[in-house]
């Protein structure tokens, strides 16, 4: 098929201030070009991430606002130019809807480094249009940034792997760490922590989920499968499992001290910080010295990485745990999210939520 004639209206939920609370809102999608996808929403998870645009947190928010990046959807249309997709293809899209193509990180594939990257919401597209999220009954997105969900991979699952799980996926994958056998440290058992878990078991890892308190340990263990529990506050627990861990990813979102979890690394052992926090973080420089031990970053992933982990979710038979809600319920969900009152990922059911017959 080729471009449409007019611009597409759409409704979508967003933001109009810090305030964070999401209203029904209508607003016109650009014509699909010849690179472009038209995709209909079916369903798009909730990233704490989310909560930090909405709010401003970040102080780089534009408003209204509709967020939501882990959207999976149906090809409704393809421009003249598109070779990867069909309509009637169910797709992703995730936290990125372009980048500059031309850069060494978008020569390299790894184009979620490109300093010229669109985001999927509050940023400007190429078109000088602001762009807008999953949280609306469609999208139009250039294929480059589209990707094919496994046949046989239930929407509502795979919609936070275009987040959490490649987040997860893309550390492990970079720094060497698929190797079975080893042994890794998950801090934090929210939305990205829990696919650590199943990604790092996955992939054979002996896996630790380290908390602040006993409150998850049955759920670590007997629901994700988790080989050790550590509560991070026991003094015992943490000087018994000191020097042991190959890795640590970390996903805690709130400032935290990083000397209590460097002391668990083997030499060349590495910590990955993955929660987005807007204060500085602190560690005295013999903690890494005598270890030899890196803290390191991991963002999201690539767009080769999100086909290789959905591939891999698929071959081993992951599945996000999540809580399906309709999208009068999107203001009552981040509330819970910011409680951590949810396991372990909320989805919003767009589809069903009948958002064609809302009015702004």
């Amino acid at each position: 098929m080729g471009s449409i004639e007019m611009e597409r209206k759409t409704v979508g939920w967003a933001a109009r201030d810090p305030s964070g609370v999401l209203s029904p809102y209508s607003y016109t999608l650009r014509e699909t070009g010849a690179e472009d996808v038209y995709v209909k929403v079916t369903c798009c998870g909730i990233c704490h991430t989310d909560i930090h645009q909405i709010k401003n947190d970040l102080g780089m928010s534009n408003y209204p606002m509709v967020p939501g990046h882990e959207v999976v959807g149906e090809v409704k249309e393809v421009g003249s130019g598109v070779s990867k997709f069909r309509v009637g293809d169910v797709v992703g899209v995730g936290c990125i809807v372009g980048c500059c193509r031309n850069c060494r990180p978008c020569n390299a594939d790894i184009e979620q480094y490109c300093s010229k990257k669109i985001w999927s919401y509050n940023d400007v597209y190429t078109d000088g249009k602001p762009t807008q999220g999953g949280f609306a009954t469609a999208m139009v997105v250039d294929q480059k940034f589209v990707v094919k969900i496994p046949d046989g991979m239930a929407a509502e699952q795979a919609a936070p792997l275009l987040c959490a799980g490649v987040t997860i996926y893309s550390p492990l994958n970079h720094f060497g760490l698929k190797s079975s056998g080893l042994r890794g440290g998950i801090l934090g058992l929210g939305g990205v922590g829990h696919m650590g878990v199943k990604i790092a078991k996955a992939m054979g890892h002996h896996v630790t989920v380290i908390s602040s308190s006993d409150r998850k340990r049955a759920e670590a263990l007997d629901h994700l499968g988790a080989d050790d529990y550590l509560v991070s506050s026991d003094a015992d627990q943490m000087e018994k499992i000191a020097d042991t861990l190959d890795y640590i990813i970390d996903t805690i979102p709130v400032f935290h001290p990083l000397e209590p979890y460097l002391s668990l690394l083997k030499i060349d052992g590495k910590l990955i910080l993955m929660g987005v926090i807007n204060t500085p973080l602190q560690f005295v420089t013999p903690m890494v010295m005598l270890g030899r031990k890196s803290i390191t970053g991991s963002f999201i992933g690539s767009m080769k990485e999100t086909e290789e982990m959905l591939e891999f979710c698929k071959e081993k038979g992951l599945t996000s745990t999540i809580e399906t809600v309709k999208m009068d319920y999107i203001n009552t969900a981040f509330e819970r999210l910011e409680k951590n009152d949810v396991r372990y990922r909320f989805v919003v059911d767009v589809a069903g939520s009948k958002l064609d017959h809302i009015t702004e």
